[in-house]
């Protein structure tokens, strides 16, 4: 059992290493204030054009509205945010539309690496991405339980990984709540 336990973590934590590595590198960044840039692009639109933010079909209402306006940009669903609605993924190039009384205004937004990976981050990537994260997240999990496991599991290590976890839980705790 506990050579299975050993594979499993081996082999789950070698799969998910390069997402965890893009989180801890991107979050890191962030936290310093490196938020990457975005080339913001105003796009003019016909001079009646419209949407209803409010719409049933607002995802069929903007694509009508690119489309009669040539605008071509692939996006796979909307975020309405009430007052201002934006093309998903925001981590690639995206569209941002905002409407003040009766004018409608739409930014093209182009952000760089640093800013795309910040997106992925946050869960704002594609849809076959954002099931990756929920993958790696619980691969996480198996990973870190099998971890504690192997090492409470060992008399060797059964000390200094309970050690460990306590002091890992009061730091956690004292810094969340405090």
């Amino acid at each position: 059992m506990r050579r299975f336990l050993l594979i499993s973590h081996l082999v789950i934590a070698g799969l998910v290493a390069p997402m965890l590595f893009m989180l801890a590198i991107s979050g890191g960044l962030y936290l310093i204030g490196e938020k990457g840039s975005t080339v913001n692009t105003t796009i003019e639109l016909a001079e009646r054009a419209n949407l209803d933010f409010k719409s049933e079909n607002l995802d069929e209402d903007v694509r009508a509205l690119l489309a009669s306006n040539d605008i071509d940009l692939d996006f796979e669903y909307i975020k309405n945010r009430g007052n201002l609605i934006q093309t998903r993924p925001t981590s690639r190039t995206h569209l941002v539309f905002s409407k003040k009384e009766d004018l409608l205004t739409l930014v093209k937004k182009e952000p760089n690496f640093q800013s795309s990976m910040i997106e992925l981050h946050k869960g704002h990537g594609p849809k076959l991405f954002r099931s990756y994260q929920i993958v790696v997240a619980v691969s996480l999990m198996l990973t870190l339980l099998t971890g504690i496991w192997m090492g409470l599991a060992s008399r060797a290590m059964r000390k200094k990984t309970s050690i460990a976890l306590v002091i890992g839980s009061v730091v956690f705790l004292l810094l969340a709540l405090g």
